[in-house]
């Protein structure tokens, strides 16, 4: 998924304090900030695949594998990609850190310096 490159948008859980720690790192930043929370986050499986391959990762890698509905309902399962897809969709609450985009590039914010990836203007 391709943003403008004059500002970062990041999708994130509201009610994570790490999550709240990225934006305000982002806005540190003198870029333009838009903020979305994962419930706010696209609607559709494409969108979220246009997310994934910007990510250059796989959707499981993006699920907090800690989490009490991971654990019950999807640990051990082995899904196709469109499935994954699905799964996100769903239950965006899963994601396990901050998503940020900034032009054609996007990162997934496990640690908060990891927004600063995005500051650089690639020439």
């Amino acid at each position: 998924m391709k943003t403008h490159q004059r500002e970062i948008l990041i999708y994130y859980n509201a009610d994570k304090a790490s999550h709240k720690k990225v934006i305000a790192l982002a806005r540190s930043m003198g870029i333009p900030v838009r903020t979305y929370t994962f419930e706010q986050a696209p609607s559709t499986t494409t969108s979220w695949q246009q997310i994934i391959r910007t990510l250059k990762l796989h959707p499981k890698e993006l699920l907090n594998k800690a989490d009490p509905y991971y654990q019950e309902n999807i640990r051990g399962c082995d899904f196709s990609e469109a499935c994954w897809l699905n799964i996100i969709q769903k239950n965006p609450h899963l994601i396990k850190a901050p998503i940020a985009l900034r032009g054609n590039r996007a990162v997934l914010c496990e640690q908060g310096s990891e927004i600063f990836s995005l500051g650089q203007v690639p020439v």
